[in-house]
């Protein structure tokens, strides 16, 4: 969407980099920096908080950085903040760099974590490993140089995970500056110079107007859908939604529900290193749930569901990073509701088989109603749930007397004097 800005010349664009960067993000910075190129903003300050993310999406953020014709300033705000993993590779390339006291920048360490289920897996070699860290290592020495920083930090944030406070970033010379707000940035930017693929570039920020461009709601949506929290829910209760229906044919909206939300969480999938055998371990394990309501085998498959589910979570995010993985607690919430679910279902289902008949002819055995004609051995009636019905005893009955039904032959009772 091209947002049509009416911008002075000394209006400075604010966008905010925050979470896990993948596509959505990328898309949403490339935006705002075509935005600001178009609107010759005096620069776009780029607020970043984030634990790292895909590859590719920094690798498209930073080539943007790098061509963008107008000055882009990566801050790392706010206080409390981190800068890690691609938010490094991001800051460094950026044409001014500063942070606010109590944020850290560093641990840069590469992951292959490559959308679609190509991520790094738990197997990797360590020939890869290697491979993926000395490619990581000369891109990051390579931005780092052009823009005049700390290579050596820069390398090691890379090799060796290291990691710098705001105080220490500054004395290392990987960023410029440190500030306490947005207005101190812009305050503390004013005059300097930044080099543009056109030239260099002197600074007018001291009484700039700023201008925020977040997220649209479409974007948010996008990004949330991405955590692999919410995607992993979305999964599971598309199946549920999908199992309901095919339960109850003719419901309509649980089976839309699902369907929806298993769309949703495929298009998640795309972007997260996702692993199929967890996706097959979860679906094995839900099936496992479903056929013990099915045909009960009183607890086998119940525990094969639990395991095969549990693992299948477990195993369904393909690396190691951390902020990647699904929360244990979510996992272990899932699976014990889908296990306390289909328990309570079989347990129902065991509780009617093991209940009394309460109608047809096996409702109606042993059941005790009063003889309104003498009985014996050829003829009777007898009156019982509201009803008349002719009945036979192999011992004469007088009218009046209790009895209990012991044989149903068609419309006609075998039946017994009660005390007997």
């Amino acid at each position: 969407m091209n947002l049509v800005l009416l911008l002075l010349s000394t209006t400075v664009m604010i966008g905010e980099i925050e979470g896990i960067i993948g596509p959505v993000t990328a898309n949403y910075v490339t935006k705002i920096i075509r935005n600001a190129e178009e609107n010759k903003v005096e620069a776009l300050i780029l607020i970043i908080d984030t634990p790292g993310g895909l590859d590719q999406a920094m690798r498209d953020i930073i080539k943007e950085e790098l061509n963008a014709s107008v000055p882009i300033i990566v801050y790392v705000h706010p206080s409390g903040a981190r800068d890690a993993s691609a938010g490094v590779f991001i800051t460094l390339a950026s044409h001014i760099a500063a942070m606010t006291p109590g944020t850290n920048i560093g641990a840069a360490h590469p992951v292959a974590i490559s959308p679609g289920g190509q991520g790094e897996g738990k197997g990797i070699d360590e020939t890869m490993k290697e491979k993926m860290t000395q490619d990581a290592a000369a891109y990051i020495r390579s931005i780092a140089e052009k823009k005049g920083r700390n290579a050596e930090w820069a390398e090691q944030a890379v090799i060796k995970s290291v990691s710098a406070t705001a105080e220490e970033a500054l004395k290392l010379n990987i960023i410029d500056l440190i500030a306490e707000s947005v207005d101190d940035l812009l305050k503390k930017v004013h005059g300097m110079e930044v080099e543009l693929p056109s030239g260099k570039k002197k600074l007018n920020t001291a009484q700039a107007e700023t201008k925020e461009i977040p997220m649209n709601w479409k974007e948010k949506l996008l990004q949330n859908l991405s955590n692999p929290n919410i995607a992993y829910i979305l999964f599971i209760l598309g199946f549920y939604g999908l199992i309901f229906e095919i339960t109850h044919p003719g419901a309509i909206i649980p089976g839309l529900i699902g369907a929806t939300c298993l769309v949703l969480a495929f298009f998640a999938f795309q972007t997260l290193p996702i692993s199929y055998t967890g996706i097959g371990l979860i679906i094995l394990g839900i099936a496992m749930f479903v056929m013990e309501v099915l045909t009960p085998t009183y607890g086998p498959l119940t525990m094969g569901g639990i395991v095969a589910m549990a693992l299948g979570s477990m195993m369904l995010i393909n690396t190691d990073v951390p902020f990647l993985q699904i929360s244990r607690p979510i996992i272990a919430a899932v699976v014990g509701t889908t296990a306390a679910f289909f328990l309570f279902a079989l347990g129902a289902i065991i509780k009617a088989m093991r209940r009394k008949p309460s109608t047809g002819k096996e409702g109606m055995l042993h059941e005790i109603g009063t003889a309104v004609s003498d009985i014996d051995s050829k003829d009777g009636k007898v009156f019982i749930h509201g009803e008349y019905w002719n009945a036979i005893s192999d011992k004469d009955i007088k009218e009046g007397e209790e009895v209990e039904i012991v044989e149903i032959q068609r419309l006609k009772l075998t039946v017994r004097k009660k005390e007997e």
